[in-house]
Formats: C-alpha cells, structure tokens, sequence
C-alpha cells in the first residue's frame, strides 16, 4: 500500500440498514466536500462539534438527507488531516448515493485500513495502538476486549521503551569507545554491559513468553469432539454450548456431518465442532462424513476423545484412540450418571499420562461439565486466560522481539569473547530495530500495507 495524500473516502460503519451510517472523508479536500454537500461555500464550522445540515445533490439541487456533520481540523483529528464525519440515515441506497457524490469531487475510495494507516504516519497513533484498534473490532469475548483495549492505550510501547532505552545506552558507550578509546573494553566494564544484556534479555523473554496465552486469548481453539458413533458426542457438544444444536437419536450415525459452533469459554473465544463417529462403512454419504471427521480433527488445536463409560472399549474405540495418541487430546469418559459405568473400562487402553486428562461426565446430567471446560483450556493458557497483565496477541510482535532475543544474545557471546566494538553493535543495533519495527518508527512501507490490509475499509 502506497501512502497517499489525496482525500479518500469510505463508509464506516457496517453495510445495510441501520438507524446511522456514517461516512467519513479525509484529506486535504475534506471541507470544500462538505462545503458542496450543504450548499454552502461559506460555511465555516467549529472543529469537533456536530451540525444539523442539510444534504444537497449538486446536480438536482435535491435534499438527500437531514444529516449531523462534524469537522475535525488537522492535524487534530484521528488522520492528522482534514476531517468531516457524515451521520446520516443508515439507508444503504442513500449512503451509497452520498458516497458517488462524492468521488465525482476528486476523491477516492479509501483502501482497507488507510485512515488507520494515515494516523501512523502522521505521529497519531503508534503501530501497535492502531493494530489494537483492529483487534478491539474483532474481539470475541471480554478478556479479548480488554488486552484490546490496553494496547490502544499505548502499553506495549510503554513497555518496551525501557528495553529501547537501556538498548540505546549502551550502543551510545561502545559507540563512545570506539572514538575515543583505542584499548579494548576493560575486563569490569564488559562485565557491566553482559550484566545489562542479560537483564534486558530476561525481561523481554518474559514478554515473549505471554504469546501462547495472547494468541489463545486473541484467535482462540479450535475442539473437536470425535468417538466411534452413539458415544455421546452430540449431546456433550450440546451440553457445552448450552443449547439442543446438534441432533440427537438412540440411532448411530446420526451425526453425518461436521456441525461448528463459536463460543466463549473464561475469556477464551472457542470453536466447537461436532463430528460424525469414526467407523467403518459401506454407506457412501457416512463414509464422506467420517473422511471430514478426520480433517477437522487434523486441523484442531485440541481433540475431546468421547468414550461410552458404560460399556467395555470396543476395538473401534481403541482405532480411535490410537489414531489421536500423538495430538493434543483429553478423553471425556461420557454416561456416569450409569450403574454400569466405571473408569476401569478405560484400562489396558493408550490413554495420556495425565490422570487429569481424563474426565468422568454425564451428558444427561450435565455431571463433570466444570472439570470438562477446565480441561479444554488446560493445555493452553498457564496462569489463566483472563490474566490481569499485558499479553503478546500479535504474531508479528511475537516474531519481532524473538528476532530481538537472538540480536542481544548474539551481541552477549561476543562480549564474552572479547570481540572487538563494531561486532558487538551490529546485534545491539539490530535489536533495537527489530523493537522499533513493533511499534511502527522502522516498518517499511510493504510491511505497512500488508498489516493495515487485513483492516476493514472505513477504518
């Protein structure tokens, strides 16, 4: 994406009916837009506060709409330049027509994300606060709202301007010795500058580190529950989501197809996905719902193994088991609420070493159901998915302050080994790099248009 100065324009709020839609133009052609849209050349309106006006076609002289209108004037406004807001009536007819008014004025069609991107580059907002902005529209669950939110107010470039600092200290002392000392560092002074590596090493680690929870927190799982047919499969899947999606029938083979469903689970977006029982058939369209089974599986961040407590393993049961034995599973030991279940028919089966991966519940009774959800997010989230601190949820910032990681160590060894200045600043400067690029100082400008591209256009 090529960074324009031009006036663009887009809707931006959600296509079809509503109460408001607004358009929102910006550039330096803003005003004299709305100028031309109320019939008024004169009009002179104070920045940042809404207007009742209004809306004429220019070439019929028609009124289009009675529309409040605000001005935001550069560069105090969310772009840094000219702004106006449109709030009309969220008639898509209307807000379509309004927007072909005004491409006839020389504006154009604002890019997916091309407002956000004219506030980077005009110092309104950092790189990481203007892709908070694109996780908060996205958010699924509260826990997914709030880290939005703390970023959008600036805490990951709060929190790495210490290390960019502390980067910056000591790239400004070897520089220093490099002009001014012909001697090697002495012996206490490296040891100074390793003792600084390592402590700003440990504590963007720590950062790192939260990515697992961030990205759990921020895309959420994806479960799967599988089982040979009639063990119970679509019942928990109704149990979890709290509603009779799936059907349900004494018949096996009911399930014939993969069925999906989103849901919040402490904080965690989830999406569950019922699946026909993996068997052997002759029937054709099973035979189709199985192989599907088998890719939903394949593409799940956790697999919920259902097994009929009631009654012993049968040799399909243990196929099942067997075909899962090297992906992240839990086992739901289903029908406790039985006379005839028991734990014991699990033995002599491949089940995971952790006892606590294996559930006793009732479908029917909704027994286990809190031991069950537990379970599901056990393996992802450590310390709790809807943990109070800041979190890494962005994959590109992950990636960045690992690239970060390796810079510093790799200028730590050399220190160690007595390497000269200049190779010791080649990984201190590339780290401080890596960091800039997360919030947006160093970020070339086909890394820019690859990011605001997943944005929605109006934003």
């Amino acid at each position: 994406m090529v960074f324009h100065t031009d006036t663009i324009v887009a809707l931006s709020t959600p296509p079809g009916r509503s109460a408001i839609g607004v358009v929102r133009i910006s550039g330096p052609d803003a005003l004299k837009i709305l100028r031309m849209l109320i019939a008024s050349e004169s009009f002179d309106p104070q920045p940042n506060l809404l207007s009742l006006k209004n809306l004429i076609d220019p070439a019929t002289r028609e009124t289009l709409d009675q529309a409040l209108v605000c001005f935001f004037k550069a560069p105090h406004s969310f772009t840094g330049e000219d702004l106006v807001e449109l709030h009309c009536h969220g008639s898509p007819v209307l807000l379509r027509s309004i927007i072909e008014i005004i491409l006839q004025q020389d504006a154009r069609l604002a890019e997916p994300g091309e407002f956000s991107l004219r506030a980077v580059a005009n110092g309104r907002l950092k790189l990481t606060e203007a892709e908070a902005i694109r996780d908060l529209i996205a958010a699924q669950t509260d826990a997914a709202l709030r880290q939005s939110t703390r970023q959008l107010k600036g805490e990951i470039s709060k929190t790495l301007q210490p290390a960019k600092d502390e980067l910056l200290k000591l790239i400004v002392r070897l520089e220093s010795s490099l002009e001014f000392v012909e001697d090697d560092l002495p012996a206490l002074e490296s040891q100074k500058i390793v003792s600084s590596l390592k402590e700003l090493r440990r504590d963007l680690e720590k950062l790192a580190g939260t990515f697992r929870q961030g990205k759990l927190l921020r895309d959420g799982l994806t479960v799967a529950l599988v089982g040979r047919p009639n063990v119970g499969k679509s019942s928990l899947f109704n149990m979890l989501l709290g509603r009779g999606r799936a059907i349900v029938t004494e018949i096996p083979g009911t399930t014939r197809d993969t069925i999906t469903e989103s849901i919040g689970l402490n904080g965690v977006p989830l999406i569950l996905i019922d699946t026909a029982g993996i068997r052997s058939s002759i029937d054709e369209i099973e035979s189709i719902g199985v192989e599907r089974t088998r890719r939903a599986a394949a593409d799940a961040d956790l697999l919920i193994v259902v097994i009929d407590g009631a009654t012993d393993l049968s040799d399909e049961d243990r196929h099942v088991l067997a075909e899962v034995a090297n992906t992240e599973h839990i086992i739901a030991l289903n029908k406790s609420d039985l006379e005839s279940f028991s734990v014991a028919r699990l033995g002599g089966a491949s089940v995971p070493q952790d006892s606590s991966a294996v559930i006793s519940v009732s479908a029917k009774t909704e027994a286990g159901l809190e031991r069950l959800r537990a379970a599901i997010l056990k393996p992802f989230a450590n310390g709790g998915a809807q943990s109070e601190s800041l979190l890494i949820t962005n994959s590109r910032h992950h990636d960045l302050l690992v690239r970060s990681l390796v810079a510093i160590e790799s200028s730590e060894r050399l220190v160690d080994e007595v390497a000269s200045e200049e190779l010791i600043l080649v990984g201190l400067h590339n780290a401080l790099r890596h960091l800039d690029e997360i919030t947006g100082e160093t970020t070339t400008e086909e890394i820019l248009g690859q990011i605001f591209s997943t944005f929605c256009i109006g934003k």
